[in-house]
């Protein structure tokens, strides 16, 4: 009777894996791809709506130019600041500590916790090419077929 093999061990010489600073870089590579992401300009902001679309209000109606109100809202997205500018503004708005920068906190004396990188549950398993974090067979699947080593340049 022969030992039932695991396929992920069985496969695992066929995968590439990172070393420690690879998977760092990887991380850091990804963190800034987000960061890019995230303070892009609207697209559409410089849209001019041409004059030549037709009004389908009633004729008789007189149309009265009101100034349109801005929001809140437009002035936070149009003057808003990457978090390096803002740590950057703080540390010369606020050159003696504390700031920011000057900011620390002991270690914690509880064990470091691992989520999982799918759907962020407690994780016990890490995959070996990459070194993500898992909490199940459903996750490591959801992790190889769409993940794994995606970001890796």
């Amino acid at each position: 009777m022969s030992a039932r093999e695991s396929g992920r061990v069985k496969d695992g010489g066929k995968t590439r894996v990172l070393d420690d600073a690879a998977r760092k870089r990887r991380a850091r590579k990804a963190v800034e791809a987000l960061e890019q992401d995230n303070f892009h300009e609207d697209p559409h902001a410089d849209l001019v709506m041409s004059k030549k679309i037709p009004k389908f209000a009633d004729s008789n109606e007189k149309p009265t130019r009101k100034k349109k109100a801005r929001s809140a809202d437009y002035y936070k997205m149009r003057f808003r600041k990457s978090f390096a500018q803002l740590v950057e503004e703080d540390a010369n708005f606020r050159p003696e500590p504390p700031n920011y920068l000057s900011a620390q906190a002991p270690p914690s004396k509880f064990p470091e916790r691992h989520f999982c990188a799918i759907c962020g549950f407690l994780s016990k398993y890490t995959c070996i090419p990459c070194g993500a974090r898992y909490c199940s067979v459903r996750c490591l699947g959801t992790h190889l077929d769409t993940r794994c080593l995606k970001w890796t340049a």
